[in-house]
Protein backbone atom coordinates (compact mmCIF):
# COMPACT_ATOMS: atom_id res chain seq x y z
CA UNK A 1 0.00 0.00 0.00
CA UNK A 2 1.35 3.57 -0.74
CA UNK A 3 -1.30 5.71 1.58
CA UNK A 4 -4.29 7.30 0.91
CA UNK A 5 -5.82 7.31 -2.34
CA UNK A 6 -5.41 11.09 -3.36
CA UNK A 7 -8.57 11.51 -5.68
CA UNK A 8 -10.62 10.63 -2.65
CA UNK A 9 -12.47 13.55 -1.31
CA UNK A 10 -13.27 11.56 2.24
CA UNK A 11 -9.56 10.08 2.91
CA UNK A 12 -10.60 8.91 6.19
CA UNK A 13 -13.32 6.33 6.61
CA UNK A 14 -16.66 7.39 8.85
CA UNK A 15 -15.05 11.18 8.80
CA UNK A 16 -16.70 13.62 7.01
CA UNK A 17 -14.87 16.48 8.66
CA UNK A 18 -11.55 16.36 7.02
CA UNK A 19 -11.16 16.52 3.19
CA UNK A 20 -8.08 16.31 0.25
CA UNK A 21 -9.24 19.85 -0.97
CA UNK A 22 -8.24 19.32 -4.30
CA UNK A 23 -11.31 17.24 -4.70
CA UNK A 24 -13.70 19.67 -3.52
CA UNK A 25 -13.20 22.83 -5.10
CA UNK A 26 -13.87 23.71 -8.75
CA UNK A 27 -13.05 27.20 -8.85
CA UNK A 28 -10.29 27.74 -12.07
CA UNK A 29 -9.17 30.56 -9.88
CA UNK A 30 -7.91 28.06 -7.04
CA UNK A 31 -5.38 25.54 -7.60
CA UNK A 32 -4.59 22.78 -4.48
CA UNK A 33 -1.92 20.06 -4.77
CA UNK A 34 -2.07 16.25 -4.15
CA UNK A 35 -2.92 15.22 -0.32
CA UNK A 36 -3.31 18.68 1.26
CA UNK A 37 -6.43 19.21 3.57
CA UNK A 38 -8.53 21.00 4.91
CA UNK A 39 -10.42 19.99 8.22
CA UNK A 40 -13.33 21.39 9.44
CA UNK A 41 -15.18 21.59 12.70
CA UNK A 42 -18.44 21.77 10.85
CA UNK A 43 -18.65 21.02 7.06
CA UNK A 44 -15.45 20.62 4.47
CA UNK A 45 -17.83 23.14 2.24
CA UNK A 46 -16.92 25.78 4.33
CA UNK A 47 -13.19 26.35 2.34
CA UNK A 48 -15.19 28.08 -0.42
CA UNK A 49 -16.93 30.42 2.23
CA UNK A 50 -13.48 31.34 3.59
CA UNK A 51 -12.20 32.06 0.31
CA UNK A 52 -13.42 35.94 0.90
CA UNK A 53 -13.47 38.99 -2.16
CA UNK A 54 -12.53 36.12 -4.87
CA UNK A 55 -15.10 37.93 -7.13
CA UNK A 56 -14.73 37.31 -10.87
CA UNK A 57 -13.74 40.18 -12.14
CA UNK A 58 -10.36 39.74 -10.02
CA UNK A 59 -7.79 38.17 -11.79
CA UNK A 60 -5.57 37.00 -8.13
CA UNK A 61 -5.49 33.22 -7.83
CA UNK A 62 -5.30 31.53 -4.95
CA UNK A 63 -2.45 28.51 -4.98
CA UNK A 64 -1.77 25.76 -2.74
CA UNK A 65 1.12 22.94 -2.68
CA UNK A 66 0.85 20.01 -1.70
CA UNK A 67 0.88 17.92 1.41
CA UNK A 68 -0.56 21.51 3.56
CA UNK A 69 -2.29 21.44 6.27
CA UNK A 70 -5.23 23.64 6.37
CA UNK A 71 -7.50 23.88 10.22
CA UNK A 72 -11.15 24.98 11.04
CA UNK A 73 -11.73 28.75 9.86
CA UNK A 74 -8.56 29.58 8.02
CA UNK A 75 -9.53 32.61 6.00
CA UNK A 76 -7.87 33.92 3.03
CA UNK A 77 -8.72 37.70 2.12
CA UNK A 78 -8.08 38.14 -1.72
CA UNK A 79 -7.28 41.21 -3.35
CA UNK A 80 -11.06 41.79 -4.75
CA UNK A 81 -11.11 43.04 -0.52
CA UNK A 82 -8.85 46.11 -1.73
CA UNK A 83 -10.26 49.64 -1.64
CA UNK A 84 -7.92 53.02 -2.61
CA UNK A 85 -5.21 53.88 0.31
CA UNK A 86 -3.52 57.13 -1.03
CA UNK A 87 -6.80 59.07 -2.24
CA UNK A 88 -8.91 61.20 -0.15
CA UNK A 89 -11.70 58.43 0.51
CA UNK A 90 -11.25 54.58 0.36
CA UNK A 91 -15.26 54.17 -0.51
CA UNK A 92 -16.28 52.14 -3.31
CA UNK A 93 -18.64 54.85 -5.54
CA UNK A 94 -17.68 52.96 -9.00
CA UNK A 95 -19.36 49.82 -7.64
CA UNK A 96 -22.46 51.68 -6.88
CA UNK A 97 -23.05 53.23 -10.72
CA UNK A 98 -26.31 54.97 -10.72
CA UNK A 99 -23.90 58.35 -12.24
CA UNK A 100 -20.76 57.14 -9.82
CA UNK A 101 -19.51 54.61 -12.92
CA UNK A 102 -16.50 57.32 -13.50
CA UNK A 103 -15.36 57.49 -10.43
CA UNK A 104 -12.34 54.89 -11.15
CA UNK A 105 -11.95 55.82 -14.61
CA UNK A 106 -7.86 55.74 -15.79
CA UNK A 107 -7.54 54.25 -11.92
CA UNK A 108 -7.75 50.86 -10.50
CA UNK A 109 -7.94 49.32 -6.82
CA UNK A 110 -4.39 47.99 -5.64
CA UNK A 111 -3.62 44.36 -5.88
CA UNK A 112 -0.47 42.39 -4.58
CA UNK A 113 -1.17 39.26 -6.75
CA UNK A 114 -1.97 36.01 -6.37
CA UNK A 115 -1.45 34.30 -3.04
CA UNK A 116 0.66 31.51 -2.48
CA UNK A 117 0.76 28.88 0.06
CA UNK A 118 4.11 26.75 -0.50
CA UNK A 119 4.34 22.91 0.41
CA UNK A 120 4.20 21.01 3.53
CA UNK A 121 2.90 24.10 5.04
CA UNK A 122 0.41 24.04 8.19
CA UNK A 123 -1.60 26.51 9.07
CA UNK A 124 -3.56 26.54 12.65
CA UNK A 125 -7.07 27.25 13.41
CA UNK A 126 -8.84 30.87 12.77
CA UNK A 127 -5.61 32.31 10.99
CA UNK A 128 -6.06 34.72 8.17
CA UNK A 129 -4.14 34.95 5.10
CA UNK A 130 -4.06 38.45 3.19
CA UNK A 131 -3.87 38.44 -0.75
CA UNK A 132 -0.90 38.04 -2.42
CA UNK A 133 0.94 36.69 0.60
CA UNK A 134 3.38 34.15 -0.25
CA UNK A 135 4.03 31.31 2.22
CA UNK A 136 7.37 29.43 1.91
CA UNK A 137 7.59 25.47 1.87
CA UNK A 138 7.38 23.71 5.41
CA UNK A 139 6.06 27.12 6.93
CA UNK A 140 3.86 26.67 10.25
CA UNK A 141 1.59 29.49 10.73
CA UNK A 142 -0.41 29.50 14.77
CA UNK A 143 -3.59 29.28 15.18
CA UNK A 144 -5.16 33.15 15.29
CA UNK A 145 -3.02 34.52 13.44
CA UNK A 146 -2.79 37.61 10.83
CA UNK A 147 -0.32 36.88 8.18
CA UNK A 148 0.06 40.16 6.28
CA UNK A 149 3.58 40.02 4.56
CA UNK A 150 5.45 36.56 2.72
CA UNK A 151 6.26 34.20 5.67
CA UNK A 152 9.86 32.27 4.66
CA UNK A 153 10.20 28.63 3.98
CA UNK A 154 10.71 26.24 7.34
CA UNK A 155 9.92 29.52 9.45
CA UNK A 156 7.15 29.44 12.56
CA UNK A 157 4.81 32.84 12.57
CA UNK A 158 2.48 33.62 14.98
CA UNK A 159 0.26 36.98 16.25
CA UNK A 160 -1.42 39.78 14.75
CA UNK A 161 0.19 40.88 12.64
CA UNK A 162 2.51 37.63 12.53
CA UNK A 163 5.94 37.84 13.55
CA UNK A 164 8.69 35.29 13.58
CA UNK A 165 8.67 33.05 16.45
CA UNK A 166 11.26 30.41 15.25
CA UNK A 167 12.95 28.96 12.20
CA UNK A 168 12.25 24.83 12.21
CA UNK A 169 15.49 23.99 11.11
CA UNK A 170 19.40 25.38 10.83
CA UNK A 171 20.09 27.47 7.76
CA UNK A 172 22.13 24.49 6.57
CA UNK A 173 19.63 22.00 7.17
CA UNK A 174 16.62 24.36 5.29
CA UNK A 175 18.49 24.69 2.51
CA UNK A 176 19.26 20.62 2.36
CA UNK A 177 15.15 20.93 2.66
CA UNK A 178 13.98 22.83 -0.10
CA UNK A 179 16.91 20.50 -2.20
CA UNK A 180 15.09 17.63 -1.40
CA UNK A 181 11.49 18.37 -2.17
CA UNK A 182 11.02 15.10 -0.76
CA UNK A 183 6.65 16.06 -1.52
CA UNK A 184 7.53 16.14 -5.42
CA UNK A 185 8.91 12.50 -4.76
CA UNK A 186 7.07 9.47 -6.01
CA UNK A 187 4.56 8.15 -3.76
CA UNK A 188 6.63 4.93 -3.45
CA UNK A 189 9.27 6.21 -2.35
CA UNK A 190 7.86 8.78 0.05
CA UNK A 191 5.86 5.44 1.91
CA UNK A 192 9.15 4.18 2.53
CA UNK A 193 10.70 7.54 3.88
CA UNK A 194 7.67 7.74 5.97
CA UNK A 195 9.39 7.07 9.06
CA UNK A 196 12.39 8.89 8.08
CA UNK A 197 10.27 12.16 7.52
CA UNK A 198 8.24 12.26 11.01
CA UNK A 199 12.29 12.32 12.56
CA UNK A 200 14.80 14.95 12.32
CA UNK A 201 17.87 13.05 11.25
CA UNK A 202 18.33 13.96 7.22
CA UNK A 203 20.58 10.97 7.01
CA UNK A 204 17.85 8.69 7.20
CA UNK A 205 15.81 9.42 4.40
CA UNK A 206 16.49 6.83 1.43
Amino acid sequence: MTGPDKNTLFPLEHHKKLCFLKNLIDDPKIKVGDYTYYDDLEDVQNFKKNVKYHFDFTEDQLIIGKFCMIASDVSFIMNGANHLTDAITSYPFAIFGNGWEQAMENKSYPTKGDTIIGNDVWIGHNATIMGGVKIGDGAIIAANSAIVKDVASYSVMGGNPASLIRKRFSKENIEQLLKLQWWNWDIKKITRNVSALTGNDLSAIR
